[in-house]
């Protein structure tokens, strides 16, 4: 077989693999004209069929992963025109999925549970919040919906319904859970392929680490034609780890976090987030809260919620910019780029940018009062440096642009912990080379700040 011909029996398993969240006929009757729960894709699959993400020896090949939308009970069917003869250059993709820890029961079984779970599932754990949304009823002027997952349409439950339009108040519920929640070490095995499948590097924890907790997100919903029953569905949910923070208490890190894609671009990740970092604050033993790696997306979903809190926050900003400060929310950009590691002294990215200016007898402005920062890091439990970067968004958003001084000692803050973050890469440098990186990286930060203070509302 040519290379032409071997390659008309490759697939991309991104493609190929539909996955979907099953509920129970009465429960889909529940569901607005676009709401779509199924044929949605992974966004990584090479934990599974290796770097190049392709499976080989089928054509026309659909593998669907389907979950009972509540329980996570798991079926999955491979379909196919054409397969190859077994061999080792052929994927049995039963084999690997088996290796996932994907479960295999009969469709029959399967459609069966469904049925039963939808009203016999209820969320393991402790309830910790809960928020709602509305969705609209209304069908589309076409009376029909457009849903793709190749491209995700502008959501009902993202804008505003019309006075006129029928809607509903969707609940959601965020539970707490550790490995000594009955039940939960069975349920966890049924969310973790979610890992492998949208989280880059992801991998499955261990067991026997006793110290995860988790922090789970469900939707809750009434049914249309029995008011009185109420059914849960997955959402999304994030994984914890503790570490110990000298003298008696833990720095409580994120280590994976999902939204599944039907849920995504709603507000779900926001709510999820802050909902974690309400527990760290009501926590005594938690001192702060971390990240591990986090994904650029995930990154962004951290600086606007932890902006719009310090914004929000009265006393804060009173100290921050002084007795007259009343809070105005966002800042306006007038340039925009996506981040690409932009503290990175690989960047190549330069950028000027306009912002919000305001003169202030606070101690946010540069060079802002150690004291302050020391004291407002450990009462809002906000790991180092993603709070000299919170503070340095702060100030930018509120510096007066025509003050050359202020403007001088701005850029000399930046710099400094620029420095210090990048220390062994700036040392291999001669020193006039160091003096163009560093201004580099800075334009670049300072640039990529604007695009988040623009995201701010």
């Amino acid at each position: 077989m040519d290379a032409q011909e071997a390659e008309e029996w490759a697939t991309y398993a991104n493609e190929a693999f539909a996955l979907s969240l099953v509920r129970a006929k009465e429960d889909e009757e529940s569901l607005s004209p676009e709401e779509a729960f199924d044929g949605f894709h992974p966004t990584f699959t090479y934990p599974i069929f290796g770097e190049e993400q392709r499976v080989y020896g089928y054509k026309d090949l659909l593998i669907e992963l389907k979950f009972s939308s509540g329980s996570l009970r798991q079926y999955f069917n491979v379909k196919y025109s054409e397969r190859l003869p077994p061999s080792p250059a052929v994927d049995d993709i039963e084999s690997k999925l088996l290796e996932a820890k994907v479960l295999l029961p009969d469709e029959d079984a399967f459609l069966k549970q469904v049925e039963l779970d939808s009203t016999a599932f209820k969320p393991l754990g402790t309830k910790m919040h809960s928020y709602s949304r509305r969705v609209s009823h209304a069908l589309r002027p076409d009376g029909a919906s457009d849903v793709s997952w190749d491209r995700k349409p502008s959501s009902s439950m993202s804008k505003t319904p019309e006075p006129e339009e029928e809607t509903e108040l969707v609940e959601y519920e965020i539970f707490h859970c550790t490995w000594k929640t009955p039940g939960f070490r069975e349920y966890h095995r049924r969310i973790q392929i979610f890992i492998l499948l949208y989280i880059e590097g992801g991998s499955f924890i261990k067991e026997e680490e006793e110290e995860w907790e988790f922090i789970i997100l469900y939707e809750k919903r009434q049914r249309k034609h029995s008011p009185e029953v109420w059914t849960y569905h997955f959402v999304g949910y994030s994984t914890l780890f503790p570490f110990y923070c000298y003298p008696e208490k833990v720095r409580l890190r994120i280590s994976q976090f999902v939204i599944l894609p039907p849920y995504q671009q709603e507000g779900h990740g926001s709510a999820l987030y802050s909902a974690i970092y309400q527990y760290v604050l009501a926590s005594p033993h938690i001192a702060e809260l971390t990240v591990e790696d986090p994904a650029e997306a995930f990154e962004d979903l951290r600086d606007r919620n932890d902006l719009k809190m310090l914004l929000n926050h009265q006393e804060f900003m009173r100290e921050a910019l002084g007795e007259s400060h009343v809070s105005t929310g966002g800042g306006p950009a007038r340039h925009q780029r996506h981040r690409h590691g932009a503290e990175s002294l690989t960047s190549r990215t330069n950028g000027v940018g306009g912002k919000k200016k305001k003169k202030n007898e606070g101690k946010l402005m540069p060079p802002t009062d150690k004291a302050f920062i020391a004291k407002w890091k450990g009462n809002l439990k906000i790991a180092q440096r993603q709070f000299q970067r919170l503070i340095e968004m702060l100030i930018l958003k509120h510096i007066d642009d025509t003050d050359p001084i202020a403007l001088k000692q701005y850029r000399i803050q930046v710099k400094d912990r620029l420095f210090r973050f990048n220390f062994e890469i700036l040392m291999q440098l001669d020193q006039k080379e160091r003096q163009a990186k560093l201004e580099e990286t800075f334009q670049a930060v300072k640039k990529d700040y604007i695009r988040i203070l623009n995201l701010i509302h």
